[in-house]
C-alpha cells in the first residue's frame, strides 16, 4: 500500500513556532511498574479528542508477578489500548474476556458506564513477563455520551500497515496518509504507531485540526529542534508538519483529530461535558448496586472491585 501517494514526496519544515506546547509526561511508580502520563497537562487538556495518554513500561516481571488493576468504572469515553511488548486480560461488564498482544488493540467505549479490570493471566505468570505499551482516553462528543457500553478488538492484521522510504506506519484508529483503520470512532481522528529507520522522514497528516507526537525511542527532528523519548510535541493548527529520524532511527505514536465542542470535565475514571453527570456517576458507583444499577462488575472477575476514592 503506499504510503502517502497525496503528499510530494519532499515536504518542507514548518517554522519553529509551529510548535505550540512541548509536553514532558509526569512519571509515577504503581507498585514496581512506571507509568508516564503526558495527557492532560497543565498547558494542554486533549490533542484532538484525546484526553488521558499514559505510557505503561517498559517492566519486567519475575514469575507470579503482574499487573493487577482490579474492576473499576468509566463514563464519557473510550479506552484504547496498544502493546509493544507483552500481553494481559481485559474483562469488562459486558463479558469480554479477551488477551491483548503486541500490535492489537482493543477499543472499549464506556458511554454511560462500564466497568472493566486488566489483569496479568494466570497463564503468564507461570514465567517471567514483560509489558511495554500505551493506554489512551478518548473523550465522546456530547451526542455519545450516553451511548450503550461497546468493546472491540481488533488483531495486528487487521490495522492497515503503510510503508516507504524507510517509514513504517500502523494505523491503529481514524483516517491518515490515505488509509482507514477499521476500528470505530465518533469523530474525525487518526492514531498510529511509526518507526522510522535512520534519518527517515515522516509528514504528519494536513487535514486533521489537532496533531501531536510523542517520541517512545529514539530522537527525531522538527524545525531544527531535536526531540527525544518522552517528549510529546502538540503542533500549530494548518501548519505542514514533517519530521526525520536521528542516527538511532525513532518510534512515534502520532495523534490527534477534530476538537470537541468544549472542554470536559474529568474526575478519577470518569470524563463528561458536565459535571451533574460525574456527580451521578460516583453516586452510583459508590452505592455498589452490582445487580440493578448502572455499573456491574466483570463476569469471572467480580469478586473485588476499587472503591471511590
Amino acid at each position: 500500500m503506499s504510503w502517502n501517494p497525496t503528499v510530494e514526496p519532499v515536504c518542507p519544515d514548518a517554522g519553529p513556532d509551529a510548535i505550540e506546547t512541548v509536553i514532558v509526561p509526569r512519571a509515577r511508580d504503581i507498585g514496581g511498574f512506571e507509568v508516564r502520563r503526558a495527557l492532560p497537562a497543565p498547558r494542554r487538556q486533549m490533542v484532538g479528542p484525546f484526553i488521558f495518554f499514559d505510557q505503561m513500561g517498559p517492566a519486567e516481571f519475575l514469575t507470579g508477578q503482574g499487573i493487577d488493576v482490579r474492576p473499576h468504572p468509566h463514563i464519557g469515553l473510550g479506552t484504547v489500548t496498544y502493546l509493544f511488548d507483552g500481553e494481559f486480560q481485559h474483562r469488562d461488564s459486558l463479558g469480554t474476556d479477551q488477551m491483548i498482544h503486541p500490535g492489537a488493540v482493543n477499543w472499549m467505549v464506556a458511554g454511560r458506564g462500564v466497568t472493566h479490570s486488566e489483569r496479568t493471566s494466570d497463564a503468564t505468570r507461570r514465567g517471567e513477563s514483560r509489558l511495554f505499551g500505551i493506554q489512551t482516553w478518548v473523550a465522546l462528543p456530547d451526542a455519545e455520551e450516553e451511548r450503550t457500553a461497546s468493546f472491540e478488538h481488533h488483531g495486528k492484521n487487521a490495522l492497515p500497515l503503510l510503508e516507504e522510504g524507510g517509514a513504517q506506519a500502523r494505523l491503529i484508529m481514524g483516517r491518515a496518509w490515505g488509509a482507514t483503520a477499521p476500528v470505530s470512532t465518533f469523530t474525525d481522528m487518526f492514531y498510529a504507531d511509526v518507526r522510522l529507520e535512520p534519518e527517515a522522514g515522516l509528514p504528519l497528516p494536513e487535514d486533521h485540526e489537532d496533531r501531536g507526537v510523542y517520541v517512545i525511542a529514539g530522537a527525531v527532528e522538527v524545525a531544527g529542534q531535536v526531540f527525544e523519548a518522552g517528549q510529546m510535541m502538540v503542533f500549530r493548527p494548518g501548519d505542514r508538519i514533517s519530521m526525520r529520524a536521528g542516527e538511532a532511527g525513532a518510534r512515534l505514536i502520532v495523534l490527534g483529530g477534530e476538537t470537541l465542542s468544549g472542554p470536559r470535565y474529568i474526575w478519577w475514571n470518569f470524563v463528561a461535558s458536565g459535571r451533574e453527570k460525574i456527580e451521578a456517576a460516583k453516586a452510583d458507583w459508590a452505592a455498589g448496586d452490582w445487580a440493578e444499577g448502572r455499573f456491574r462488575l466483570p463476569p469471572g472477575d467480580d469478586a473485588e472491585f476499587i472503591p471511590l476514592p
